[in-house]
């Protein structure tokens, strides 16, 4: 490398609010970031939807015009990819969708999970799979399609997730990567392939989902006529990659047993290392990215990131349906005005018509008076999420080793009264990982894929980085456990869980 020429790794994420384009030096050093956004429709109750074609116009978008920022001086030795998890689309023979994309939080499929579970039984899906699927995963969703949409499972040719369908469009290649094939519920988790009696399940042949590889597999090459619109004159790798928070974990350094990676976006996935899968069936498994044995767990909540922006949209002034970033400096500068406990106030931030480990759920407002204003909608906020943080991390280590530090990383990480809260209920040092750990893990996965590190203990020491750690302060630690054994009383209820979610719009026959 020399003054005029930089040597550069790029990461695309196919995220749930839109796709960016990220660039990073070999150090570990964010240098520019293009993102495209995209919406979300949810056109009733449990359904959530994206137009497919947008993953990939926008990832292409978002790279077009980082290629164009970074110039001739900088060198792309590779490309990885990552984004949402598990979400699906049909594709036709030509490549096109064949209807929207149905994305992860999507709660329509609860009958097909189900009716996959009583065929095989729990414990051997899940330990199978390392899933206990549910509406959540590709398997239920691929059912759904197929009990409602005939005409449309009868022409699919292939069903991908976001980043394959990106991978597609750049290589010319059906592939994908061990983790977000695990998403799918599909996957023999300790073989590493699909699991042949299940695809028969779904009534898929092999053939109609894509190759999985290792995460830092090189997967193909961009194709020619994108070198041509893209103005480059030599080919870039491509490397498989991670799903989001498998390469968010990476990235914060979340590759041994002890700390907890936080992926701090429209959703948060929570992700530890264990040795062997647990038995846990409230605990979902993933192959690990850097290595070829080992796994990384999961549990995750649909809206949190999202809460945020709904209330900054609603109380601090967003407009265009985004909200701007000062809201979000406001939102947190006034929720640390608010003591803990919110004066009363309690808020369940269930806001995407279920989570994914209950359909059924749906948020609330306890304790509401007209003495609360949007601070303490904020603090209630900020404290209905962490609450729901430290119930995942309690499952986490109840089946395998209790978390000791939380590393949090996303646009919400930078929003140090909230990382302050998250402390206090969960009694562990919360650490900020600077930048976004999601690009920069899936940027060291490239980075591995074409040897520019020699290997992931190498990545890390060069590229993973953390601010100094927020320690929970003890008498508010001790508040927050009386409030959380309230918000247990009250996410138990069943007055927050509607009796049945639709599978079907009102109307159709």
């Amino acid at each position: 490398m020399t003054a005029a020429h930089l040597d550069v790794l790029v990461s695309i994420d196919v995220g749930t609010s839109g796709a960016r384009a990220t660039a990073f030096d070999i150090s570990g050093t964010q240098l520019m970031e293009v993102r495209r956004p995209y919406p979300t429709r949810m056109p009733h109750d449990g359904w959530a939807e994206q137009d497919a074609t947008s993953w990939r116009d926008a990832s292409l978008s978002a790279l077009g015009r980082l290629i164009t920022e970074l110039g001739s001086h900088h060198e792309i030795h590779a490309i990885g990819l990552t984004g949402q998890c598990p979400s699906v689309v049909p594709i036709d023979g030509r490549g096109a969708p064949l209807r929207p994309g149905i994305i992860y939080r999507d709660n329509r499929a609860v009958a097909e999970a189900d009716e996959f579970r009583n065929r095989f039984g729990d414990a051997y899906l899940h330990g199978l799979t390392g899933h206990l699927p549910a509406a959540f995963h590709v398997a239920a969703k691929i059912l759904w399609i197929r009990a409602h949409e005939p005409e449309v499972f009868r022409a699919a040719r292939l069903f991908l997730e976001p980043t394959e369908l990106v991978a597609l469009t750049l290589t010319g290649e059906t592939v994908t990567d061990w983790s977000m094939a695990a998403a799918s519920a599909l996957l023999d988790l300790r073989k590493r392939a699909w699991a042949p009696e299940l695809v028969d399940a779904v009534g898929l042949d092999l053939n109609q989902l894509p190759t999985p590889h290792p995460s830092w597999t090189v997967i193909g090459e961009m194709r020619t006529s994108l070198m041509r619109r893209f103005g480059l004159s030599r080919p870039i790798p491509v490397v498989a990659g991670a799903g989001d928070s498998i390469a968010c974990a990476f990235g914060a350094g979340v590759v041994a047993p002890g700390p907890a990676s936080e992926m701090a976006g429209s959703s948060t996935c929570l992700n530890t290392v264990v040795s062997e899968p647990t038995r846990d069936l409230a605990v979902t498994h993933y192959p690990s990215a850097v290595a070829s044995t080992g796994y990384v767990t999961e549990v995750g909540i649909n809206t949190a990131g999202e809460a945020v922006d709904w209330l900054a949209i609603l109380m601090y002034g967003g407009r265009a349906g985004r909200p701007r970033l000062d809201d979000f400096e406001l939102f947190d500068q006034e929720a640390a005005d608010v003591p803990p406990g919110s004066d009363g106030l309690l808020f369940i931030p269930v806001l995407g018509d279920g989570e994914r480990d209950d359909p059924a759920r749906r948020g609330t407002a306890l304790g509401l008076s007209i003495r609360h204003d949007r601070k303490a909608w904020a603090r209630a906020t900020f404290e209905g999420v962490a609450f729901g943080i430290r119930a995942h991390l309690e499952a986490l280590g109840r089946a395998s080793t209790p978390v000791t530090e939380l590393r949090v990383s996303g646009r919400p990480a930078s929003l140090r009264t909230w990382n302050r809260i998250k402390a206090d209920v969960l009694g562990i040092p919360v650490s900020r990982v600077p930048g976004d750990a999601t690009s920069a893990g899936v940027a060291l996965l490239a980075g591995l894929g074409v040897e520019v590190y020699p290997s992931p203990e190498a990545a890390m020491a060069t590229a993973c980085k953390r601010d100094p750690p927020i320690e929970p302060d003890a008498a508010a630690h001790d508040r927050y456990e009386t409030l959380y054994a309230h918000y247990q009383e009250v996410v138990g209820s069943p007055l927050l869980r509607v009796s049945a979610v639709t599978s079907e719009p009102a109307g159709r026959p």
